[in-house]
């Protein structure tokens, strides 16, 4: 199929001179991700008329890198001096603990002082933060590791947008989030009817902006509409590490402590209590499984006075312990049971 270039598309004589993406790509990234980043620049080419985006696949071995479903990409480039006029994009993926190598976190410190903008893809926002490119920042990474970001890098000030541009540092959420990213920057250099167009021919009908958060609302999330039950979960969610009582909860929505209860009984058959062990037990396992944070301290985070009453919890609704599930990455998941709390 041909398209026309948008009425939006600047002639060639006054548009942006071409600009080149290099696409970092550590060990198992996220294919969604990466796709979500690469395919706008493609049909944006299409929509000009002229090849206005160019890139490049790099990655530290320089000649083939994985992603997490299995699929290999062959690799244009190792870690090689780029132009400063390039935009690198890390896409980041499972265990990028692991995949952010020394030579990596170098090449990146190095491109960032030559006053390359750089951006992470998912969880290398990670790989950014650990370069020391996020300090002072606002940045995004996927739900699921915001826990674990959030101990380890004080000094980046992470929201919960679906993508955040600051400056000459970039970061997506993960997933579809690199659509919306890139339309941005579509529209920042050929103007928003190209990157409408773009959308279009992604099917791409909701186009969120930084100010979209990443994760669906707690209405949403569990599948009740209730706004005391709401507040009530949104206090708990924002006070891990110094649980408040069912008492204080119910105060501050004003009701009392068995109307709290029933409350709850109805609508997620499950007492205050419980639900609240649940969410500090998830966190804890977040921390777990992707810091290198001690038992101890992980407890501490997640409102446990001591280990042992933190083991016990964990065994209880993991069927595992603390130190096991640590040991155990990249086991398959065991079944959950209920808290008896």
């Amino acid at each position: 199929m041909s398209i026309a270039p948008a009425r939006g598309a600047r002639e060639s004589g006054t548009s942006p001179k071409q600009r080149r993406f290099i696409f970092l790509l550590l060990d198992r990234f996220t294919m969604l991700s990466f796709a979500g980043a690469i395919e706008p620049l493609r049909i944006a080419n299409r929509v000009i008329g002229r090849e206005a985006y160019t890139w490049k696949l790099a990655g530290e071995n320089g000649v083939e890198s994985t992603c997490s479903n299995g699929a290999s990409f062959k690799l244009d480039m190792g870690l090689d001096e780029i132009e400063r006029e390039d935009t690198v994009l890390v896409c980041g993926g499972i265990d990028v603990q692991q995949a952010t190598t020394k030579p990596i976190l170098n090449w990146l410190r190095r491109e960032a002082r030559r006053g390359v903008p750089i951006g992470g893809l998912c969880t290398a926002s990670y790989t950014l933060a650990k370069a020391g490119l996020l300090d002072g920042k606002r940045a995004t990474i996927h739900w699921e590791n915001q826990d674990s970001f959030l101990e380890e890098f004080e000094d980046v000030r992470l929201t919960k947008s679906v993508f955040v541009i600051d400056g000459n540092r970039m970061s997506t959420a993960g997933g579809t989030a690199s659509i919306d990213m890139m339309l941005k920057i579509i529209a920042a250099d050929h103007g928003e009817e190209v990157a409408n167009t773009v959308a279009d021919q992604l099917i791409y009908s909701s186009i969120r902006t930084d100010q979209d958060t990443q994760r669906l609302s707690i209405p949403t999330r569990i599948g009740v509409r209730h706004p005391k039950l709401s507040q009530v979960i949104q206090m708990m969610e924002s006070n891990i590490e110094d649980p408040i009582s069912p008492a204080d909860l119910a105060e501050e929505v004003g009701m009392s402590t068995r109307q709290l209860e029933r409350l709850f009984r109805r609508y997620l058959n499950r007492s205050p209590k419980r639900y609240y062990m649940e969410l500090r037990l998830q966190k804890a396992r977040n921390l777990l499984m992707q810091t290198d944070m001690s038992v101890i301290n992980v407890a501490l985070a997640c409102g446990f006075a001591s280990p042992s009453h933190f083991s016990k919890c964990y065994r209880a609704h993991y069927r595992t312990t603390p130190y096991r599930e640590r040991g155990s990455q990249g086991a398959p998941a065991v079944a959950v049971p209920r808290l008896s709390v």
